[in-house]
């Protein structure tokens, strides 16, 4: 495996469902291995505040309440691992989604000879993920987060996933962890999965 300064791994895809926490641990693993944290989410934002020629295309997409093509979505994610913090390796969070992706980042990793250490998937029960984030719904006051549509996201992210956690599982990267627990439980039994 390929490693970062302090000895562990480098190029990793966290994956996990809706409430299972993987923007906190996204977040705390990357520093512990001394690399950014790239979420598309996080992307896509700055594409769009510093008016970018990708982040105007993806406007035009959000815009219109449609999702973002893969070939920006690709393009900028490209881009985001190029810059020179992303050298000695990433976090990638929300990216890849679908098996074109999934494609796409290969070709990108094999450009810049380096490939992807380990996928992470976050693994929690349904319906405790139902219930944190009626949790979550209930603190934000989003009266939209119904347990039939949280159910429902879960689904949708289960059918989008599978084929990708099917497809790392047999590359012999596919490493995963209990996402349910206090943020520091997850954190240390991410760690030991990584060591």
């Amino acid at each position: 495996m390929t490693t970062a300064g302090n000895g562990t791994v480098a190029r990793v895809v966290l994956m996990g469902p809706p409430g299972a926490g993987k923007g906190t641990q996204a977040v705390r693993l990357a520093e512990h291995l001394g690399v950014p944290a790239i979420s598309t989410g996080d992307i896509f934002r700055a594409n769009v505040a510093e008016r970018t020629e990708l982040g105007q295309q993806a406007q035009r997409y959000m815009d219109a309440g449609e999702y973002v093509p893969d070939e920006v979505t690709n393009a900028m994610v490209a881009d985001r691992l190029s810059a020179e913090d992303a050298a000695t390796g990433f976090l990638l969070d929300g990216y890849p989604r679908t098996e074109a992706q999934v494609g796409e980042l290969d070709r990108m990793l094999d450009a810049a000879g380096v490939s992807l250490d380990v996928v992470v998937e976050l693994t929690a029960d349904v319906d405790e993920l139902v219930k944190r984030l009626l949790g979550r719904a209930a603190e934000q006051g989003r009266s939209d987060d119904t347990e039939s549509v949280i159910r429902r996201r879960l689904e949708v992210y289960a059918e989008q996933t599978a084929a990708l956690v099917d497809l790392y599982e047999s590359r012999g990267i596919l490493v995963r962890v209990d996402g349910l627990g206090t943020v520091d439980d997850v954190s240390a039994r991410l760690l030991d999965a990584l060591s």
